[in-house]
């Protein structure tokens, strides 16, 4: 199931193309009214096989289930006529020959590829809390024991999707050792309110989250801070400087505002396909345009944006004009655009500059960037990080070079589609030892590290 936590990968489909957004996309509605909603059975929950490591079986997309080991490999299971599962290869939809079976649920055994495992059994404690009046729903998840334990507090990015259902790292941390709290954002799975994108706000509800899973781990509870993806990576540093977290993880994440992403996905996808700076020049015009239309939640700006369109709409380069959101206008007139926006007037700060509070920020943050990120192009981010920490500012910087969106591994058909393969190598073994220490023990796979030690 697709959403913007921290070690997701997108399957390669249309409602692929509209939730991978940071921000959020006009198309969203239509997109996940297609999708049939998985309902998990007891097979999910994370598995220790006899050789030691770690599988975690998630709900994915209608009546699918994900597999994920914590060195980054994963796939896809449908089931089949005997009743067990089939794998294929990350998001391709090949066959990889792997199979697995359940046992009862009672047991809670796997056969994963041939290697036993048993359900991995958690402390968990359901609760609500409050936020600005809203009651959400929310989960602490505990290794078993009355072990001291780091705890980390699962913030969203952009998904409308419900994260007591979906989000992994709920299992996969804890099984190695360290504790969680899941919650539902506002307006999504259990929790009440309107979903929104206002990030002061989002903020204030991990504020809430995080008092919480204080009170609830009670002395369990050792280093506690905040994980986040994607659009998260806004949110998160504003609720770590008023809640006085003692750390952060960032994946995926973005130090620029929203219209900044626009047009830095803009020139990217362009420059790849070819086409020359001053067509990429041209194409960044559109995309200011049509970035000034979304940014007033569609009722201004059209005069220029209609002007543009008719201006360079069949230059050789305008079908490959995507970007961030700026596609998702590309087809529409002003009139349909005014009567939809309504809908998706839900506070985005379009022009929110997180650096101010980076600098501000006395957490120590980790930030885990892809190199090949379309949703959030990493170079300025990077850029930017760095420059903190070469300021002495608390900051990790982690580069993966070949990671998209998710910290995953691509191949590109002839048609020149990203299908995704798996996450990169130490991905998940990084989050778990800087939620552990605040350190990193490495290597992690083929991933650049910068410090303030470096």
């Amino acid at each position: 199931m697709p959403n913007n936590n921290c070690g997701l990968a997108w399957s390669n489909s249309v409602y692929r193309l509209v939730l991978c957004t940071t921000a959020f996309c006009i198309l969203f509605l239509a997109a996940a009214s297609a999708r049939a909603e998985a309902v998990p059975g007891c097979e999910i929950g994370s598995y220790r096989l006899k050789d030691g490591s770690l599988v975690d079986i998630a709900p994915s997309e209608r009546d699918t289930m994900r597999w994920r080991r914590f060195d980054g490999t994963t796939g896809a299971l449908a089931r089949n006529a005997d009743g067990n599962w089939a794998s294929t290869y990350g998001w391709t939809g090949r066959a990889d020959g792997k199979t697995v079976q359940f046992s009862d649920c009672a047991t809670g055994q796997i056969d994963f590829d041939g290697l036993d495992g048993q359900r991995i059994a958690f402390d968990g404690t359901d609760t609500n809390f409050k936020s600005h009046g809203v009651t959400l729903a929310g989960r602490l998840v505990m290794p078993k024991g009355d072990a001291t334990v780091p705890v980390v507090v699962l913030m969203h990015g952009a998904e409308h999707d419900s994260a007591l259902k979906f989000y992994y790292l709920q299992r996969m941390l804890p099984a190695e050792g360290v504790g969680v709290f899941v919650y539902d954002k506002r307006g999504t799975g259990a929790s009440g309110g309107q979903y929104s994108q206002d990030f002061s706000l989002l903020a204030d509800d991990g504020v809430a989250a995080l008092r919480a899973a204080r009170r609830l781990a009670g002395p369990r509870a050792g280093r506690i801070g905040y994980q986040s993806g994607s659009q998260g990576g806004w949110v998160t540093p504003i609720a770590a400087n008023r809640s006085h977290a003692d750390f952060v993880i960032v994946c995926f994440g973005l130090a620029v505002t929203v219209i900044q992403e626009d047009q830095e996905e803009v020139a990217i996808e362009m420059r790849e396909k070819g086409h020359s700076p001053a067509e990429i020049a041209d194409a960044l015009k559109v995309a200011d345009a049509a970035e000034t239309v979304f940014a007033s939640g569609g009722t201004a700006g059209f005069a220029q944006f209609d002007a543009l369109r008719e201006k360079y709409r069949n230059a050789s380069w305008y079908k490959d004009l995507h970007g961030n959101f700026t596609y998702a206008l590309l087809p529409y007139s002003e009139a349909q655009i005014r009567a939809m926006a309504p809908k998706f007037r839900w506070g985005t700060p379009f022009h929110y500059e997180p650096m101010p509070t980076l600098r501000a920020d006395t957490t120590p943050q980790l930030w885990i960037l892809g190199t090949e990120d379309y949703e959030a192009p990493s170079a300025e981010t990077s850029r930017r990080i760095k420059s903190l920490i070469a300021n002495g500012r608390p900051f990790t910087l982690a580069l993966y070079p070949g990671a998209e969106h998710g910290i995953t591994l691509f191949e590109t058909t002839p048609g020149g589609e990203r299908q995704d393969t798996r996450y990169s190598d130490g991905y998940f073994a990084m989050i778990r030892d800087f939620a552990h220490d605040g350190r990193l023990h490495g290597p992690y796979g083929d991933a650049e590290l910068v410090t303030s030690q470096n």
